[in-house]
């Protein structure tokens, strides 16, 4: 609902944009609940493990793999001019294994991307899912399907090539429904003003499953027993499926659906946001050609797709890249590999404290904190890529740049990530979807380019200087159609109905319904 559409609105607001309307009617009630924890920091920590959970089965592959080709087959060139010397002595501790397989880069490359196939496909019905019928059931069989898959990667794996493509896909089939489904919770949950910081804490538990699952697979990968590697997988599947029964006896689609919510708590929820609608016989269609047209949702999409090329081919290739450049052993490589997203965790949470301070206390507009945060996200990451391309064989010096860098790259989630739900709340799922789909083409578009750039015999390090300014470039110019572009309004077309309650609705209720 537009403001001029809303004469009484304008009589006590004038002039007020959604989002600074949200702060001053959140500021006015101080929440006081009973009990030792509150039911939505339930869903927080139970969100957080999830998505922890999901990106070690996500992650593990890209040291398992490691372990599972035999390097001893592949042919190295007399040519040595750009390359890193071996380090020696090596690390003695570690004896190396030889792999199984003789994949080519090539194949690796698309083995890497292959879970991206499946995880692109379920974004936007997962979204759509849980917008209609509750996030719970939707998050929850996400993880299960995952974790189900993941236990079945090894023998795919033995079986064939392409069985092993196929169950990866399978995979990502499951988990990309996560993403989208936790977003429609979070809409139904957490109050505006709560919103980036809780986001942050939800969705940091991906960097604290792949800071867990990198070292803890580099060890398992080492051990004699169960082939090693297999047990990378049979591991976090394993917790998969027991984090899904928790899960489904501690969580609710929404606060009134909490059977052990406290009710002080339910009333400051639907206070800050207004009721949720439960009738969903009158839940309006999609707007696809509302979508197709919504310029700031494009922006998301934009920004998402330049931050994931960046991720991703640091999340799947640096492993690689320390195998065969710098030269690590596999405990080694995986331990150093973790640093960054323990380093983005960190960021991420202290970064979104002090941006949703700046916002509570009015210095900075939600449009403007977005902008800002989303610039830091992309430029300071991408910098440090480029200096990584630069100081070449120094192992010492890329690790620094590598880690200091990530933690600005957690400041996504005052970014861009909590967009969707400032443009329309009731089709926040269905957007994170359309946005995360996208995005995660690049999940198996940039391990499929860095695979042809590869395709040589021996990986150099001019190689890999056009890997990183290739990221580093779409990174920052997909940042700049961000700035010009993004948008906190809470879009017209998003509450068609609205019309039809403002000559019966109080001012009050009014102002919640559009937070």
């Amino acid at each position: 609902m537009s403001s001029e559409e809303s004469p009484i609105i304008n009589a006590d607001i004038e002039n007020d944009v959604t989002s600074d309307r949200r702060t001053l009617v959140e500021t006015e009630r101080v929440e006081e609940t009973t009990g030792w924890i509150k039911s939505r920091t339930v869903l927080g920590i139970m969100g957080f493990l999830g998505f922890a959970n999901v990106y070690a089965m996500r992650v593990n592959l890209s040291v398992a793999i490691v372990a599972m080709i035999n390097q001893t087959t592949t042919p190295m060139s007399n040519d040595t001019s750009d390359v890193c010397p071996v380090v020696t002595p090596a690390n003695s501790t570690v004896p190396e294994k030889p792999g199984e397989f003789d994949w080519t880069a090539e194949q690796q490359s698309i083995i890497l991307g292959s879970f991206f196939y499946g995880y692109v496909l379920t974004q936007i019905p997962g979204g759509r899912i849980a917008e209609l019928f509750g996030g719970k059931l939707v998050y929850g069989v996400g993880v299960l399907l995952t974790a189900l898959f993941t236990i079945l990667s090894p023998i795919a794996a033995y079986v064939d090539f392409k069985f092993f493509i196929a169950v990866r896909a399978l995979e990502g089939l499951g988990e990309g429904v996560t993403y989208p489904a936790m977003h429609a919770m979070l809409a139904k949950w957490i109050p505006p003003m709560e919103r980036s910081q809780f986001a942050a804490y939800v969705y940091a538990g991906s960097n604290i499953g792949t800071v867990i699952s990198l070292p803890v697979s580099g060890w398992l990968c080492t051990l004699d027993w169960g082939g090693g590697w297999p047990l990378c997988f049979y591991l976090f599947g394993g917790l998969g499926v027991v984090w899904f029964v928790a899960w489904m006896f501690l969580v609710y689609d929404a606060p009134e659906k909490h059977p052990r919510i406290c009710p002080k708590e339910v009333e400051y929820i639907t206070w800050s946001m207004g009721p949720q609608q439960e009738d969903k016989s009158s839940v309006p269609s999609i707007p696809w050609s509302k979508f197709l047209t919504c310029v700031p949702l494009w922006a998301i999409l934009i920004a998402q797709c330049g931050q994931s090329w960046l991720f991703y081919t640091q999340l799947t290739e640096l492993p690689n890249y320390m195998a065969n450049i710098l030269h690590f052993d596999i405990v080694s490589n995986a331990k150093y590999s973790a640093l960054p997203y323990l380093a983005a965790w960190i960021g991420g949470i202290v970064i979104s404290i002090f941006a949703d301070k700046l916002l509570e206390r009015g210095w900075i507009t939600r449009i403007n904190s977005m902008k800002l945060w989303n610039t830091v996200a992309a430029f300071i990451p991408a910098l440090g890529l480029l200096g990584i391309a630069w100081v070449g064989c120094d192992r010492l010096t890329a690790m620094i740049l590598l880690n200091f860098t990530s933690v600005f790259g957690g400041a996504a989630y005052s970014g861009n990530q909590m967009n969707h739900i400032d443009l329309s709340p009731q089709f926040a799922g269905t957007m994170y979807g359309i946005t995360n789909a996208a995005s995660n083409i690049c999940g198996f578009m940039a391990p499929y380019v860095t695979g042809l750039i590869l395709s040589s015999t021996q990986q150099t390090l001019g190689q890999w200087r056009e890997i990183f300014y290739l990221a580093a470039a779409i990174d920052l110019g997909a940042n700049l159609f961000y700035l010009f572009f993004a948008s906190a309004e809470e879009q017209d077309w998003s509450r068609p109905d609205d019309d039809d309650m403002t000559a019966e609705a109080p001012v009050e209720s009014i102002m919640y319904t559009e937070s």
